[in-house]
């Protein structure tokens, strides 16, 4: 048994878009469908550049007739600029929120803690706020928004490390850290796995060049868990094979990590028994469990 843990998450923060026309409004921008967003039914999606590029993901819920997104705190306020741009006419209000928490709960039988349905997305009223199970993948536990002051769900608290071990542990990318801003595409980074894409919506911003990427099997690089004997180093090294480049350290904690790496250089090394390494450091590539879904 794994004991319930509540974890501040103070890296992120909330936007509230609000109107009749909130859905389709968001619905015509992001890579998922926001129609399918409801009071019990939180998604995973991305905006994107016109070429096809990661600009911003979130995480979309539901609550009190308006849509909330949980974003990254650094890039809140550029988030919520970007998308007045795109307002024109539409009948919405879009604004960043103050004096909320977000709070990650994981551990056994966090559905039933907070009286939530078990499968990624499931989401509902919680206390003073709401939560969803995490719609990227429902072994990352909840995530819960509350007041500033108002009580926490049942758990012990605990530290953000625990929550960044079990993230790498399953592989799945956080958009600050992992994905390349203007640069980055969804499918290197899992986001049809993790129910982040809709392939039977309507157009999006980013759409054909997503849409392209999948059916004309376009994928040079994926991102992988990465892990090692020693601690990986930071963000941005470069990973070798031999001496050519094979792709670049993401995110990581330790001896364990992500790296976006040439399928190429992956299926050589496989063959020939030869380590990737970075700064001298061999590295153990694996695809996360879940990109199973992928193929």
């Amino acid at each position: 048994m794994i004991e319930l843990t509540h974890i501040p998450l103070p890296g992120r923060s909330l936007l509230r878009i609000a109107g009749d026309e909130a859905k389709g409004f968001l619905n015509g921008l992001v890579s998922n469908d926001a129609t399918r967003v409801a009071p019990d039914r939180a998604i995973l999606a991305a905006l994107l550049t016109p070429q096809g590029k990661f600009l911003f993901d979130m995480l979309i819920a539901e609550w009190q007739g308006a849509l909330w997104l949980d974003v990254a705190a650094d890039r809140a306020a550029e988030l919520a600029k970007k998308l007045s741009l795109y307002r024109l006419r539409a009948k919405v209000t879009i604004e960043q929120v103050s004096g909320w928490q977000a709070h990650a709960l994981i551990g056994d039988n966090v559905a039933a803690a907070l009286s939530l349905g078990e499968s990624a997305g499931a989401a509902g009223s919680v206390g003073q706020g709401f939560g969803f199970i995490d719609p990227r993948l429902s072994a990352l536990g909840a995530r819960i928004w509350l007041p500033e002051s108002a009580p926490l769900p049942a758990g012990k608290p605990g530290d953000f490390s625990a929550f960044e071990n079990l993230r790498l542990s399953l592989g799945v990318p956080d958009g600050m850290q992992d994905i390349e801003i203007d640069k980055g595409l969804l499918l290197e980074n899992h986001f049809e796995a993790l129910n982040g894409v809709d392939f039977k919506k309507g157009c999006y911003v980013g759409q054909e060049l997503t849409a392209r990427t999948k059916y004309r099997g376009l994928i040079k690089k994926q991102l992988y868990k990465v892990s090692a004997e020693s601690t990986l180093p930071p963000i941005g090294t470069v990973v070798l094979l031999g001496e050519q480049e094979a792709g670049v350290i993401r995110s990581s904690l330790g001896k364990h990590g992500l790296a976006l790496l040439r399928l190429e250089a992956v299926a050589k090394a496989a063959e020939t028994g030869e380590a990737l390494h970075a700064e001298g450091i061999a590295l153990l590539p694996k695809l996360p469990d879940y990109a199973a879904r992928e193929n």
